[in-house]
């Protein structure tokens, strides 16, 4: 499959005209590959060690789901990553491509996916925008579970570095209806509560949400950037290997900008 084919398939999915104003989806990058069969590296975010990734691997597409560039640069100056970066897809004939709050709202996008990790029953976006599609998930959990059990299942599948939690949740508590959205979803509390469920797992979130969180009662759950938002690209993987393309790999060399010590 040529590579202005793969993106056609992709953007018929995802369209990039559903991304929000302030945000930047579609080509970052395009040095004249579209005629090219398509060798994509699938990543979270594109990074200069995912690029040498792709020129180790011949890859020709880094597909993302970060844009590289978010607000148009002032300038481009060797030593500075977006500038490297773009030296060296033109050098290396790599486009780089990022589907970002579209991939958010769609089926098998971010928080979908989540939502059948978790396996919720009748999930149903927290915030619709249109034709079944929008931010997050909510849906019932079967059968009903402590907070704890539903925490373990968490950290076993996604991974997490670290999970932060309401500090008044009761371990004990019984979960039925869970709310999920990948990435960076504390300004959807608002949006959660009226939804009904217990329990959000979503991530970046700050102190004083734990706390609005808290008086709210919404147990708020936060397992990190990365781990809520990989499993995505995981998938797009797999629905890319269902495609006539010559080569398709996620990326092992994505990273985790979080660490905790010890």
């Amino acid at each position: 499959m040529k590579i202005a084919d793969l993106i056609t398939w992709f953007e018929e999915w995802a369209n990039p005209a559903w991304c929000e104003s302030w945000d930047n989806c579609g080509w970052q990058v395009e040095p004249g590959i579209l005629q090219e069969s398509a060798r994509v590296l699938v990543c979270l975010t594109p990074t200069l060690a995912v690029m040498q990734e792709a020129i180790a691997k011949n890859a020709n597409l880094i597909f993302a789901h970060h844009p590289l560039i978010f607000a148009p640069p002032k300038s481009f100056r060797v030593g500075e990553a977006i500038a490297d970066m773009v030296r060296l897809a033109f050098v290396h004939n790599i486009g780089i491509y990022s589907a970002h709050t579209n991939f958010d709202q769609v089926q098998d996008g971010t928080a979908d996916v989540l939502a059948q990790i978790l396996e919720l029953k009748d999930a149903t976006p927290i915030v619709p925008t249109q034709n079944g599609l929008g931010y997050g998930r909510v849906g019932t959990i079967e059968p009903v579970m402590s907070l704890k059990d539903l925490l373990a299942i968490i950290h076993s599948r996604l991974a997490p570095n670290n999970l932060l939690v309401s500090p008044s949740a009761n371990l004990q508590q019984e979960i039925s209806r869970i709310a999920v959205l990948g990435g960076s979803g504390a300004s959807y509390i608002s949006a959660v509560v009226k939804t009904g469920a217990t329990a959000y797992l979503t991530s970046d979130c700050k102190f004083h949400q734990f706390q609005e969180s808290r008086d709210r009662g919404l147990i708020l759950i936060d397992a990190g950037h990365y781990a809520t938002e990989r499993p995505a690209c995981d998938r797009l993987v797999q629905k890319l290997q269902y495609l006539n393309l010559d080569w398709v790999k996620l990326s092992d060399r994505d990273e985790d900008f979080r660490q905790f010590f010890p």
